[in-house]
């Protein structure tokens, strides 16, 4: 059945998304949507479907956590866009779309004819997005790449890590960052097409997200014209703001302005600090900040990390403890944050999954959306090809020659 939080009440309700995108950034956006209550209709391969269905472990109870993180409320269709049946099918779903989003590697998707020129002279309302490494003006354009490459191409890394280390972010920043644009992209296009009832083609690429993620590093290699430092757990332009050990654990201390500064200060009972011509504004402390950290140091060691959190947080003091992801998903709920949900899994049974970063509500109550657990493999092959127009015993056929994957208890 469609996603059923696509009710009136839903921003994107009655919207309707072909979603042949796969890994994590078209996927990421195709949920995003599907939590704003799109109905998004996802197409994979029926050997082996997702490549991330594959990515693991972790698994929960034989289902890769990976795919599961980003593929909630959407049903899939399983079919060979390779058999001519199964490539009309596929071109039907998206003649009747709203929007349509896709990764291929250049060429192939005009080969299957769900290029956008081709989707478009039945659909000239549709909004299509193209994701890829690169983007489509990059020379060679059908460079591959992954989210690991984007980060050092992009000159993520060169600013992440201590030291003359570079480092990679831990989680595949440039494809949540390209999966954050496309949805952003997608919602303006539609606005413009329920208007004029014309779509457009968007490109999102990894490589232009991670740099138009780096803001204000980027813009400050731009004004100097040299290549940012290295700065660890600390702030290039700010001091102090950086982690820094206690009796027990870590914290992170962000003072981010001369009056937070002095209520630190205070808090260590340390106001000679706040007092001290070297560190009276920022620019002064940025260039103190060795001996200025090192002051601040010996203090913070002196008493375990929840009795600093405590007395900062009560003189308004950013402060946090430097947490595990686990540990930092029960606090989080464990504070009313509400951070994740369970849903009822075909196979899984109940299953908990992260909620998106934002929460749509109004006067009467929150309505997010997102309830639907993540698809089995081909779980709603037979009704999407039955509301395209195809019959039962089309389907079985195509089912029958492996041009179509049916769930074992799909619909």
């Amino acid at each position: 059945m469609p996603n059923s939080d696509s009710g009136s009440d839903q921003p994107l309700a009655g919207v309707r998304v072909a979603d042949l995108s796969r890994v994590l950034a078209g996927p990421y956006a195709t949920m995003l949507l599907s939590d704003m209550g799109a109905e998004v209709v996802k197409v994979e391969h029926p050997g082996e479907g997702d490549d991330t269905r594959a990515w693991g472990p972790p698994w929960e109870s034989g289902e890769s956590a990976y795919f599961l993180s980003v593929n909630r409320g959407k049903r899939s269709l399983a079919v060979d866009l390779k058999d001519p049946d199964g490539a009309a099918a596929v071109r039907e779903i998206c003649a009747g779309c709203d929007v349509l989003i896709q990764n291929f590697r250049p060429g192939v998707i005009d080969r299957l004819g769900l290029d956008y020129a081709s989707v478009r002279e039945r659909n000239p309302a549709v909004v299509y997005c193209s994701i890829s490494g690169f983007g489509p003006e990059h020379d060679p354009a059908d460079r591959p790449g992954f989210d690991a490459v984007m980060q050092a191409e992009s000159g993520l890394m060169a600013v992440t890590g201590a030291g003359d280390q570079a480092s990679k972010v831990g989680v595949a920043i440039t494809d949540v960052l390209t999966g954050l644009n496309a949805a952003v992209a997608i919602l303006g296009a539609l606005l413009r097409a329920r208007v004029t009832g014309q779509g457009e083609h968007i490109s999102a690429s990894l490589v232009n997200s991670a740099l138009s993620g780096l803001v204000n590093v980027a813009q400050g290699a731009l004004a100097t014209e040299t290549e940012p430092q290295r700065y660890g757990n600390a702030h290039p332009a700010i001091v102090p703001y950086q982690v820094f050990g206690t009796a027990d654990a870590d914290i992170m201390v962000a003072a981010g302005n001369d009056a937070l500064f002095r209520k630190l200060c205070a808090v260590l009972g340390r106001d000679d600090l706040s007092s001290d011509p070297r560190y009276t504004t920022n620019p002064d402390r940025v260039a103190h900040r060795a001996e200025l950290v090192e002051e601040i140091q010996a203090e913070l060691r002196t008493r375990p990390a929840h009795e600093w959190t405590e007395s900062l947080l009560e003189a308004g003091v950013p402060v946090g403890k430097v947490r595990g992801v686990l540990d930092a998903i029960r606090t989080a709920d464990a504070a009313g944050d509400d951070v994740t949900r369970t849903v009822h899994h075909p196979t899984a049974g109940s299953l908990e999954l992260l909620r998106a970063g934002f929460r749509l509500g109004t006067a009467e109550g929150r309505r997010d959306g997102g309830s639907d657990p993540p698809p089995l493999l081909g779980q709603h092959s037979r009704q999407i090809l039955t509301e395209v127009g195809l019959s039962a015993d089309r389907i079985s056929e195509m089912i029958e020659r492996g041009a179509v994957r049916v769930a074992s208890n799909g619909e």
